[in-house]
């Protein structure tokens, strides 16, 4: 079966958020922080968009949340929606309230964590990187 892994677009603080990802789960980054000044063709770029990050990556149980900054000198534009959420599954209700807690932290709680009418402890936030997160935890999805 096929692994689907989320990947976000940021404008200039991809590391700057995965570092306070990193804090939250814990773990390391799947290989190196690539830069764009690193790619063929960028010898042109700004100082600031060479060091944008091409790719960073980070394990979060079996999955990857991943991740680049937009180059605006190639045009990319980014337009921060409500259209995608990153949705988490931890193992524990301890764990989704460290989680939600953590990751909440200078964001905007549009549903705090609680328990909800279909059964779950559930909640949902915008971060204070513009990412919407989803946390979901229900006991008979750890069996």
């Amino acid at each position: 079966m096929a692994k689907l892994n989320p990947y976000l677009n940021f404008d200039g603080t991809a590391e700057q958020a995965f570092t306070f990802y990193k804090s939250v789960f814990g773990g390391e980054f799947v290989g190196e922080i690539h830069k764009m000044g690193n790619a063929p063709g960028t010898e042109n770029l700004s100082d600031e968009e060479k060091n944008r990050v091409m790719h960073i990556a980070l394990p979060i149980g079996n999955d990857l949340l991943m991740a680049s900054d937009i180059v605006p000198s190639f045009g990319q534009n980014l337009t921060v929606g409500n259209n995608n959420y990153v949705s988490v599954f931890p193992d524990s209700r301890e764990d989704a309230d460290r989680i939600f807690k953590g990751l909440s932290e200078g964001g905007n709680i549009e549903m705090p964590l609680e328990d909800q009418f279909w059964g779950d402890y559930f909640g949902s936030f915008q971060d204070k990187f513009g990412v919407h997160w989803m946390i979901n935890y229900n006991e008979e999805y750890t069996k």
